[in-house]
């Protein structure tokens, strides 16, 4: 039956929505209340809805760094940079040049693969209950969720979990061992990996809000691509997994390789991965929605 709005109940535009929330997350929604058949007295009912949808707002502090995030991103880069400085005073000492050069290259190509391994590990085993590393299997969970928020993350508040643990692994290395070689190898890979989250970020962002230094590494290949890693959060979450150059991804997806280990973990202990099952609401991603479509 046609609705005819009578005009004794005017539409009132709504002035009173705090500005904190944004355009972005208010949805207005429309109910006709009838309390009598006839046309003349349907009324129009305007009901203010505030939908705040988490990390969705700039200044949210779970997307903040706090000063203990600070202080173990500078423990993790002095131990760096030690490591760095003990290869190089041992290249010249030992007058090597090719080989430290090398041992670091071969620092940054394992760099990726050990990014991709770890981040397929935690993908697809454990939960937040997991020692040591159960907060990051819930953070990888709610990436999935809302991957666009680690472009709001803070430098500090995304990296400082790895920093931390390459403070505990690598900083007795320096103290223990003294080849040139050696300290190449790990202070390449170490620096890669503690940069690794902010290259995923960077692989979340887009080309106009990225420092051109930024872009021209993605193109060249040398950091993970923002046009191949958005295929890891699309169904079935299986591919994509290396997050500092990217450059193994295509070596590992189609060998299988994941898969392959996959099988011979079930096989074995009987646990299956989390990219098996099928999609459900904790995988699927949420958009955020911008303000030109609100």
């Amino acid at each position: 039956m046609a609705v005819s709005f009578q005009t004794k109940y005017p539409l009132r535009p709504i002035t009173n929505i705090p500005r904190s929330y944004g355009p972005s997350s208010v949805r207005v929604t429309c109910l006709v209340t009838t309390t009598n058949p006839h046309p003349n007295h349907e009324k129009l009912v305007l009901e203010q809805r505030l939908v705040n949808h988490p990390l969705s707002k700039e200044n949210d502090p779970t997307l903040q760094s706090t000063w203990t995030h600070r202080l173990w991103v500078a423990a993790g880069s002095l131990t760096v940079f030690a490591s760095f400085a003990k290869s190089i005073t041992g290249g010249f000492g030992s007058h090597l040049w090719l080989e430290p050069a090398l041992a670091s290259y071969a620092g940054y190509v394992l760099a990726d693969l050990g990014s991709g391994v770890y981040h397929w590990a935690i993908d697809n085993y454990g939960d937040k209950s997991t020692p040591l590393v159960g907060a990051q299997l819930e953070a990888s969970q709610g990436h999935h969720k809302w991957p666009w928020t680690i472009t709001k993350r803070q430098f500090a508040n995304n990296s400082h979990t790895i920093a931390q643990a390459i403070t505990f692994t690598v900083l007795p290395l320096n103290l223990v061992i003294n080849n040139p070689l050696f300290s190449s190898f790990v202070s390449t890979f170490s620096f890669c990996i503690l940069l690794s989250q902010q290259f995923h970020a960077w692989a979340h962002g887009t080309t106009s809000k990225l420092p051109p230094l930024v872009v021209a590494l993605q193109d060249m290949g040398l950091l993970v691509s923002r046009k191949d890693h958005p295929g890891h959060h699309q169904a079935p979450y299986n591919s994509n997994y290396c997050v500092v150059s990217g450059a193994w991804n295509k070596v590992l997806d189609e060998s299988k390789f994941f898969e392959v280990l996959e099988m011979a973990l079930f096989f074995q202990f009987g646990v299956r991965p989390r990219s098996w099952n099928e999609p459900n609401s904790d995988w699927a991603e949420e958009t955020e929605i911008s303000n030109k479509q609100a």
